[in-house]
């Protein structure tokens, strides 16, 4: 008896790892392998025992460490880059807090006055 049906998608693994490590979305996944989200959860269940976004998020590590172990030698020869990473990573800042000029909200006491208006008090 022949199979009937569409024949089965092919996903490359090795692909499939590769772009989940340059952070490509579920979708872009799908385009690239010409596919739907529920062909690729089945794949991705056949395949690592797990859902598509674990499988994403422990694949897509690998590209993060690559980008940051650029950026650290981009670092070294481009101040933007530079300056990128000691804000956002270390917390630095272009101005020091001290020489800011910011004004620091004291405390204020506010009194409130309610008057009876059947009294007629001006």
């Amino acid at each position: 008896m022949a199979k009937m049906g569409r024949p089965r998608a092919q996903i490359d693994q090795k692909a499939f790892e590769n772009l989940c490590a340059i952070q490509c979305t579920r979708n872009e996944v799908c385009e690239f392998f010409h596919i739907t989200d529920k062909t690729l959860d089945k794949w991705c269940k056949e395949t690592y025992g797990k859902t598509f976004s674990v499988v994403f998020t422990q694949k897509r590590v690998v590209g993060k460490v690559s980008l940051r172990r650029s950026m650290f030698r981009l670092a070294e020869t481009n101040a933007a880059v530079n300056i990128f990473m000691a804000k956002n990573w270390l917390g630095m800042r272009d101005v020091p807090l001290e020489e800011t000029g910011e004004v620091v909200a004291t405390p204020v006491s506010v009194q409130i006055v309610v008057k009876d208006a059947s009294k007629n008090d001006i």
